[in-house]
C-alpha cells in the first residue's frame, strides 16, 4: 500500500509528499516496478472499454468503434509506450542530475530521478480513465489538466527530492518538461510510423 499512498499524497498534499518520499529507502526499480505497471493499466484498459463499448462521434454520424482485436493490439502497444517513456523519462533526469549539481550517491540521484518521472507521470496515468468516454475534446480537456499539474509537480518537486537551490531547481524542472515533451512527440511520431506499417485501427463496419 506505500505506493497508493504516495500516490494519494502526491493528488492531494505535494508539498509534504515529496518530503516523505525523499525519505524512502527503495532503489530505482522498486519505485517503478511497485507503481508504474498498475496505474499504466488505467489508461489502456480504460481505451479499450471506450473504444469498442462506447465509441466517438464524428460530426452527426453514429459512433465509431474499433474491433476487439484491434483494440487490444493498440491498446497493448500504448501500455507498452507508457512503461518505456516514465522509464526513459526517469533515466534522463537521472543523467542531468550532475549538470546541475545534484550531490550523493549514484544510488540516492537514480531514485531521486525515477520517483520523480513515476510520481509526476501518476496525475496523467490517472487521468487516462478519461478514456471511457473517447471523444477527443473529453480527453483532451481532462488530459491537458493532468499534463498542467504534472509540470507543476516537477517544478516542486525537483528541489526537494534532489535537494538542491529553487534557483537551479528552475532550470533543471524545465530542463526535464522539455525532456517529457520530447518523449511525448517521440511517441506520437512511432505511433504514425506503425500505424503506416499495417498495425493502425480496424473499424467495426
Amino acid at each position: 500500500m506505500g505506493f497508493l499512498q504516495h500516490t494519494l499524497g502526491i493528488l492531494l498534499r505535494p508539498g509534504t509528499e515529496w518530503k516523505a518520499i525523499r525519505e524512502d529507502k527503495r532503489s530505482f526499480l522498486q519505485v517503478f516496478v511497485g507503481q508504474v505497471p498498475f496505474l499504466a493499466l488505467i489508461p489502456a484498459v480504460s481505451a479499450y472499454i471506450g473504444v469498442t463499448q462506447v465509441g466517438w462521434t464524428v460530426s452527426d454520424g453514429e459512433p465509431v468503434r474499433l474491433t476487439t482485436t484491434s483494440a487490444v493490439s493498440l491498446c497493448a502497444l500504448a501500455y507498452v509506450a507508457l512503461l518505456a517513456g516514465i522509464y526513459a523519462l526517469g533515466n534522463f533526469i537521472n543523467w542531468m542530475s550532475r549538470t546541475y549539481g545534484v550531490e550523493g550517491d549514484e544510488a540516492s540521484r537514480h531514485y531521486g530521478a525515477m520517483a520523480l518521472a513515476v510520481y509526476v507521470s501518476s496525475p496523467v496515468l490517472i487521468a487516462g480513465i478519461a478514456n471511457l468516454y473517447p471523444e477527443l475534446w473529453f480527453v483532451m480537456v481532462v488530459m491537458g489538466l493532468a499534463g498542467a499539474y504534472a509540470i507543476y509537480l516537477v517544478y516542486q518537486g525537483i528541489p526537494i527530492l534532489m535537494n538542491i537551490p529553487k534557483e537551479q531547481a528552475f532550470m533543471y524542472a524545465t530542463s526535464v518538461v522539455t525532456v517529457g515533451l520530447v518523449l511525448v512527440v517521440t511517441i506520437l511520431v512511432a505511433t504514425v510510423v506503425i500505424w503506416g506499417m499495417g498495425i493502425g485501427p480496424v473499424y467495426i463496419d
